[in-house]
């Protein structure tokens, strides 16, 4: 399935943040840009050092009004064990989301239901609620927080300046495209 313009379906899931236990729905989603980071599970491998590369992020993404949610299979209670436990998940200030009854994962196609777990799959969300940027790696391959930093700085920049696009390699502050009939065959 396409899921770039996807509109993102009504879900309630159970969430270990800022030290306690609460809960995310899709109203939690609206307004803000917002990215669902799955990932396979708690005290693993590679997902902790992930979570810590978006942690050391964290700040700047919220700068651009977008809110991480990480999101593995693992209940609430295992994201505060592994967050009591772990030097690296204990810096987390993002909700750790749970989705032990597989309602998104199942929504975004990442279950994995052999292993009942998560693959790595990544979702930038726009304010309305519409996928606009989605990758889905293999277990063993880890993911680049900066990298993620600078589509959603191009995510937001092409929301804001429609007739505009962001050339490959594009960061804050670069040259844009205009696209029409006067750039074809001059790029």
């Amino acid at each position: 399935m396409n899921y770039i313009n996807y509109k993102v379906e009504d879900f309630k899931v159970p969430a270990y943040a800022n030290d306690e236990l609460t809960e995310v729905s899709l109203d939690d989603l609206k307004g803000h840009w917002s990215v669902l980071f799955f990932y396979p599970g708690d005290f693993t491998f590679v997902c902790p050092t992930e979570l810590e590369d978006l942690q050391n992020l964290y700040p700047k993404f919220k700068e651009k009004d977008c809110e991480i949610y990480s999101v593995s299979t693992d209940s609430e209670f295992v994201h505060k064990a592994w967050h009591d436990k772990s030097e690296k998940i204990a810096k987390i200030e993002f909700p750790m989301l749970s989705d032990r009854s597989f309602q998104l994962s199942r929504q975004f196609d990442v279950l994995n239901e052999e292993e009942g777990q998560s693959d790595r799959g990544t979702f930038l969300i726009n304010p309305d609620g519409e996928v606009v940027l989605y990758e889905i790696s293999a277990g063993g391959i880890g993911r680049n927080a900066q990298e993620l930093y600078r589509k959603l700085t191009a995510a937001q920049y092409v929301s804001k300046h429609g007739d505009q696009v962001c050339p490959a390699n594009w960061v804050e502050g670069s040259d844009t495209l205009e696209p029409g009939i006067d750039l074809v065959g001059e790029l």
